[in-house]
């Protein structure tokens, strides 16, 4: 395998788009964003070919950038992408890759006041802008969502909350059944705020003022104050800690909040759009350490039992952890490339 840049078989397309939904967010984030676009060989031999669409959306302290980041013996998902389009075997599709970084390391896809409207500015901006300027199928049966991690999370809430727009999605160990991915990590959390007297906000402004995940308490402190960013988020903006930062012990009422981001627990309300689904991605590593494995059986489940045909869904656990999963995605593409309407 070599160790630098190849030539894609298809055209990676890279601009920056000025949003509105972000101007003036929460965290002074800026507004104008990167956005990619992938388009597959052939595409610019036929202008009257219309394509589908996979939206890649990426995981917490995920940012565009590292889409194109080489580790030692893999190929970055760019390239790995276009090899599913090269040989002509899988059917084209147009690959949109999503920037959603905050301050904070991510947006979870979520619109809230402690970090922005991301998932409007996804739905109701980038959609609208890349439908506007390629050869899209202007559809919700050919149109996808894809991620990993709490990319994953966004690729299942996605469809349920504009079933308008996507028909499909794949989550990679995707952040679900929040008793177990999340839970755990509240009583880590309070261990570490005692040397910060308990205040989140005080770990936030030590880490800024140093080389990050210097620490042990960076990567669990970060995840921590981002995901109550964006899922219990105050009218003002303030994070609202679902636990005692002193003694862990849960604040219902805040911690609701949290439960009602669980795609486990959203399948039943959102039951309709679930059942539209023409193809559902779902898989985890069984030594995932927030046990996504686990939470990925419990969706499956939750589809099964609200009425979604198992030949719409593949299902696959594998010999892994959370991390270095990235081989996966391609798998998922090809998958979701046969399934969407043309």
């Amino acid at each position: 395998m070599l160790p630098w840049h190849t030539e894609l078989a298809g055209r990676l397309d890279r601009h920056v788009i000025s949003s509105e939904l972000l101007r003036g967010n929460p965290l002074g984030d800026p507004h104008e964003r990167p956005l990619w676009v992938y388009l597959p060989p052939g595409y610019d031999d036929d202008p009257t070919v219309r394509y589908p669409t996979v939206y890649q959306i990426q995981g917490y302290t995920g940012h565009l950038s590292m889409w194109e980041n080489r580790m030692p013996y893999r190929q970055p998902f760019i390239e790995t992408a276009d090899q599913v389009f090269a040989s002509g075997e899988t059917p084209g599709c147009i690959v949109v890759y999503v920037d959603a970084w905050t301050t904070y390391g991510g947006s979870q896809f979520v619109d809230s006041p402690g970090t922005g409207a991301y998932h409007s500015y996804l739905c109701d901006e980038v959609v609208p802008w890349v439908d506007a300027r390629y050869r899209t199928i202007v559809d919700r049966e050919s149109r996808a969502i894809a991620g990993k991690s709490s990319g994953g999370f966004g690729a299942m809430i996605t469809p349920m909350l504009r079933p308008d727009l996507f028909g499909a999605l794949a989550t990679h160990a995707g952040d679900n059944l929040y008793e177990l991915c999340y839970l755990p990590e509240f009583g880590k959390a309070v261990r570490y705020l005692r040397d910060y007297d308990q205040d989140i906000l005080r770990w936030w402004a030590d880490f800024q003022t140093r080389p990050s995940f210097t620490k042990p308490a960076d990567q669990t402190l970060l995840m921590v104050l981002g995901c109550t960013a964006c899922f219990s988020a105050a009218p003002d903006g303030t994070p609202e800690l679902p636990f005692d930062p002193r003694t862990g012990v849960l604040r219902p009422e805040v911690w609701q909040r949290w439960l009602d981001w669980d795609p486990v627990r959203m399948v039943e309300r959102y039951r309709e759009a679930v059942t539209s689904l023409r193809a559902v991605w779902i898989d985890a590593g069984t030594r995932d350490e927030w046990f996504l494995d686990l939470g990925a059986e419990a969706y499956r489940a939750e589809l099964a039992r609200v009425g979604v045909p198992e030949d719409r869904v593949h299902f696959e656990l594998f010999d892994a952890g959370h991390g270095g999963i990235d081989y996966r995605y391609p798998l998922a593409l090809g998958w979701l490339a046969h399934r969407l309407a043309r």
